[in-house]
């Protein structure tokens, strides 16, 4: 079995092909960071504009590193339906939907979330459903029990600002540029941690979900607080990335003993826990998700670093999972720009 994913859903254009027993054949993403950088953040129209530009090349890039030379050889077309910002996501479900027209392979159209949460069980045979699932990206902070593909229940979800999202407001407040996670985390790594107090939002509260714009508005007040005092930024710029993060440990412990302590409740025989997305490739969080992995007898799991930010392989190898459900879909389905795993 082998399909071709295609992923436009933000600021990456990124093509894969995977066989059906986890082997990736091609791998190309073309990122955008050059063309948002002066922007300090993803530019809808810009983003959309260089899929179009580069989708048609990096397809036949990876077709030929695959060794495929026709687009009916594939048994699949899988392909980011949403969610995401429309306009790009509805340049890769055109381009997927052409294809298919063409070819007559089956299009699979998947939700990015899903990619996000599946990836593990391409890298790592091991993971079998059910486990426990930290969601955390630029655009989306949850926590999930993942019980079969499709099967989600969500434990809890941010109420505000993703996690991603807040790594890369706090770098644009002290001049890092963008993107902001792996800045704040270098930063940080030479930053005294204890140097500022942030508010610790949720900590201490008996659910799981999330809320990171009061850390995010304390870290503005206290940049302003320097600046108008004339301190000279840059002398406090590692330890308010080293503060900010430390927090932002400090809320993902608490919030994920709470998880497990209900999947112990609900779902005893989970004993995994999964993190993806684009901030699971934060060393520090790993870290802490060690930690508490260490503590309540989980085992951590996590896809390499290269395939927690979005790429093709995620969203082929979720096709291949629905593909071996018999789940395809006609040519009817519509891109989505909300779509949640758990409505």
């Amino acid at each position: 079995m082998k399909v071709l994913g295609i992923e436009t859903s933000c600021d990456e254009t990124a093509v894969a092909v995977v066989t059906g027993d986890g082997e990736i054949l091609s791998h190309e993403v073309l990122s955008q960071t050059k063309e948002h950088m002066p922007y300090g953040g993803v530019v809808p129209e810009i983003a959309s504009r260089a899929h179009m530009n580069a989708l048609d090349s990096l397809i036949t890039k990876a077709m030929r590193d695959a060794q495929i030379n026709n687009f009916d050889e594939l048994d699949g077309i899988a392909v980011t339906a949403g969610p995401g910002l429309i306009g790009g996501v509805i340049v890769g479900v055109m381009m997927a939907k052409g294809l298919s027209a063409v070819s007559g392979v089956p299009i699979i159209p998947v939700n990015h979330l899903e990619g996000h949460a599946l990836t593990i069980r391409l890298t790592d045979k091991s993971v079998e459903f059910p486990f426990l699932l930290l969601l955390v990206s630029g655009g989306h902070c949850q926590i999930l029990k993942v019980l079969g593909v499709g099967q989600y229940e969500r434990l809890g979800i941010s109420m505000d600002d993703a996690l991603g999202e807040a790594f890369d407001k706090v770098a644009k407040m002290l001049g890092l540029g963008y993107p902001g996670g792996p800045i704040v985390e270098k930063y940080a790594l030479s930053g005294d941690a204890s140097r500022f107090n942030f508010p610790r939002s949720m900590v201490g509260k008996p659910h799981c979900d999330f809320s990171f714009s009061g850390l995010k508005t304390a870290v503005k007040r206290q940049v302003d607080e320097l600046l108008s005092n004339e301190v000279p930024l840059d002398t406090f710029t590692h330890d308010i990335c080293a503060s900010f993060q430390a927090c932002v440990g400090d809320i993902i412990e608490d919030r994920m003993k709470n998880a497990i302590k209900l999947c112990r409740q609900s779902t005893p025989q989970i004993s995994t826990l999964v993190v993806a997305g684009g901030v699971a490739a934060n060393k520090y969080i790993r870290q802490r998700l060690e930690n508490i992995c260490l503590e309540n007898a989980f085992s951590l799991k996590a896809p390499p670093i290269k395939l927690c930010t979005d790429n093709g392989a995620m969203i082929a190898w979720a096709g291949i999972e629905k593909l071996k459900l018999g789940e395809t879909s006609d040519l009817s389905f519509v891109p989505r720009a909300r779509w949640p795993l758990v409505s």
